[in-house]
């Protein structure tokens, strides 16, 4: 290696970056070479410490996924435990017959503090502790890492779609989202992980326990048969070496169990966990002031420890008066802010002028009372944010910017309703519960939910509201889960999308035609107005709008109304033929890629009869019975198409595909009305129905 880039190669060799590795290569050297009894009580004293920092580290860690190489940390920490046992193994049988410090001082002293002088007493004190650690601690914490890693493995794919819901709702952006679907895989590999890893702590007190028969009896009959010890002798090194390794094993593996225990039990968002336990558990008065009042009776019982149960008993209660003052002070104070700002002087009467005249507001949201908190952002409410991002991806899908939501409380509405408008007039309107949540059936889900049975406000899709806790569950289901601010941020896309042509404007289509002009300036020139008014504009964009036909290429629409806008200024009539320029977008927003479309076709008859009716004029009005029977058979198709998983596209000629087009807007949902030119010279057509009188 060259000289000058050996300080470089130093500098990538830190010494973080070798301690996993050389622990390792520890780890096996201790399987094999045989340790002075001073090498061994210092890999003892680090392995408790080991212990200690791990099980602190599972406490002070925010989110549980914070702690990801834990599952490594556990392995690594479990084969270091069980090399140190093997070498301690070595040293008990190989020398214990020379004293009770021959495995080392850690040992030796471990075994003194438990045995005490009694070595049936050490034994069985010992004995309590493995079946601690292996029967209740591992046990449990294997069961939970079991039960937590199925769990949240089925519950993927029900994260995965709710996701998506969010993303396309526009309540979250692509980078949001591709952050959360990161989240989702890495909690689905954590548990995973740790259910393996749960094993290796199940094993461990196995081994533990093995490890302390073999130095037991085995020492017993290397002392006695072959080092001519006396039994009483024997049994007093023994003994006393075996349950010190015994402990200095014990006490680590215990510490490590109950982290897995933890850290498996904790909830997967971000939390300060002793923070958490303390409010929790001791965050209301009452708890502590009834526990003052049943230590205090206790405590008066004849023959019961009465100091230690009053003395309890009087920090509790002391402790229930701090809260109780404490939460008094914070209401007294709020109560005197909320009568300073009533109290406040009124400004004087102004005049009346123009700006008093209220206007209608393109979009409203009333809300009840106790919705008012999705709305407050001081509170938490996370609805102006989730409506904001529908706004943005409007605007993005249509080509136009909507217009800002009047959010507003409306004491007359039911306290969990909300109602949505649109210019002033009540557009929909639904009941949410704001403490639950919303799982909607997507169709083939494996189960059924606890709750409160309702339908989607957005699409009508049946759905259960449900308590937060059982999220994860309705999710392995197959359920989609939204919280309420979702749900009214997905309801109110909907509308808007609904009534998109309502929402442009004449001004929104002038700023629109003044951004174009800064790219072709010339054909916004030669349109507006010499060509064409403006209010022609208008009305064929919103007519594109009303049949879900998004205006984002808006200088193809304006060269389409150019060219034909010195022929004709009918809106109609230019609207067929901008939905021709349009073709290519509109036949791939309806079929994506997909090299052929299935289509829907009207009967000869059928076809001669309407085309007859719309050229007599009169508005294209169908016969009662006639429209009745065809509302019914293109309902049909439509479901027939929509189960096979594809668009439901009704291909007519041009003559009657506007009055067709109005037809089915009113009767017929997701159903769309091309015409013949409409359709791009390299698509293939795949005829599925056709129409009958």
């Amino acid at each position: 290696m060259d000289s000058t880039n050996l300080p470089v190669f130093m500098q990538r060799i830190s010494i973080i970056g070798l301690a996993a590795p050389l622990l390792v290569l520890v780890v096996l050297a201790m399987v094999v070479l045989p340790l002075p009894p001073l090498m061994l009580d210092m890999l003892f004293t680090f392995n408790i410490s080991l212990s200690i920092a791990v099980i602190l580290g599972v406490i002070y860690v925010a989110r549980p996924l914070e702690f990801g190489v834990f599952p490594t940390v556990l392995l690594v920490a479990t084969l270091l435990r069980l090399a140190l046992n093997i070498a301690s193994t070595r040293l008990v049988l190989l020398e214990g017959h020379t004293g009770t410090d021959a495995a080392g001082k850690v040992i030796e002293s471990f075994g003194q503090f438990v045995i005490g002088g009694n070595y049936a007493v050490g034994i069985v004190v010992f004995a309590i502790l493995v079946v601690i650690n292996f029967v209740v601690v591992t046990k449990g914490a294997t069961r939970v890492s079991e039960v937590s890693a199925r769990f949240t493995l089925d519950a993927m794919p029900g994260k995965q779609m709710a996701i998506d819901a969010d993303m396309n709702a526009g309540v979250i952006s692509q980078d949001e989202a591709r952050q959360r679907r990161e989240e989702v895989r890495q909690e689905g590999d954590f548990y995973g992980a740790m259910d393996g890893a749960s094993k290796f702590v199940r094993g461990d007190a196995v081994a533990g326990i093995i490890i302390l028969v073999i130095n037991l009896i085995g020492g017993l009959l290397i002392g006695i048969f072959q080092r001519d010890m006396a039994f009483a002798g024997a049994v007093e090194v023994y003994a006393l070496l075996t349950v010190g390794d015994g402990l200095v094993a014990q006490i680590p593996s215990l510490l490590l169990s109950t982290s897995v225990a933890i850290i498996v039990t904790r909830m997967s968002r971000s939390q300060d966990m002793g923070s958490e336990v303390i409010t929790q558990v001791f965050g209301d008065p009452r708890v502590l002031a009834l526990t003052a009042i049943l230590l205090g009776m206790m405590g008066i019982v004849p023959g019961m420890p009465n100091m230690a149960f009053l003395l309890l008993a009087g920090l509790s209660g002391a402790a229930a008066w701090w809260q109780y003052t404490q939460r008094q002070a914070a209401e007294q104070a709020g109560e005197a802010e909320a009568q300073k700002q009533i109290e406040a002087k009124p400004e004087a009467p102004r005049e009346l002028g123009w700006d008093d005249v209220s206007q209608t507001d393109p979009v409203g949201l009333e809300v009840g009372y106790r919705l008012v908190p999705l709305v407050d952002s001081r509170q938490g409410g996370e609805l102006m944010a989730r409506v904001k991002g529908v706004r943005k991806k409007l605007s993005q899908q249509l080509g136009f910017l909507i217009p800002p939501v009047h959010i507003r409380d409306n004491l007359e509405l039911p306290p969990t309703k909300y109602r949505i408008t649109v210019f002033g007039v009540p557009t929909a309107e639904a009941e949410i519960h704001p403490d639950r949540e919303l799982a909607i059936n997507p169709g083939g889900v494996s189960g059924q939910l606890q709750g409160i049975d309702t339908t989607d406000p957005a699409f009508g899709m049946p759905a259960v509201w449900i308590e937060p806790g059982s999220r994860e569950h309705a999710q392995t289901l197959g359920y989609t889960v939204a919280d309420s601010a979702t749900v009214i941020a997905t309801h109110m896309s909907q509308i808007m999308q609904k009534h998109a042509h309502e929402l442009l404007g004449h001004q929104d289509v002038q700023q629109l035609l003044d951004v174009l002009a800064k790219t072709s300036p010339k054909l916004v020139e030669e349109l507006v107005p010499k060509t064409l008014p403006l209010a022609t504009v208008a009305r064929v964009l919103q007519s594109l709008l009303a049949e879900k036909v998004p205006i984002r290429n808006l200088r193809t629409i304006c060269q389409a109304l150019l060219e034909h806008g010195a022929r004709t200024q009918d809106p109609d009539a230019l609207l067929a033929e901008v939905r021709v320029a349009l073709g290519r977008q509109i036949v791939q927003e309806i079929n994506g890629m997909n090299e052929q479309m299935p289509v829907i076709t009207l009967a000869p008859e059928l076809e001669q009869m309407l085309h007859d009716l719309s050229q007599k004029g009169g508005g294209g009005a169908l016969e009662p019975g006639l429209a009745e029977r065809m509302q019914t058979s293109l309902q049909r198709t439509t479901r027939e198409q929509e189960a096979r998983g594809e668009a439901a596209v009704l291909l007519v000629p041009p003559s009657i595909r506007g009055m067709l087009a109005r037809f089915v807007r009113q009767a017929v949902s997701g159903l769309h009305v091309l015409a013949h030119n409409e359709i791009p010279d390299d698509k293939q057509l795949r005829l599925v129905g056709s129409v009958a009188r």
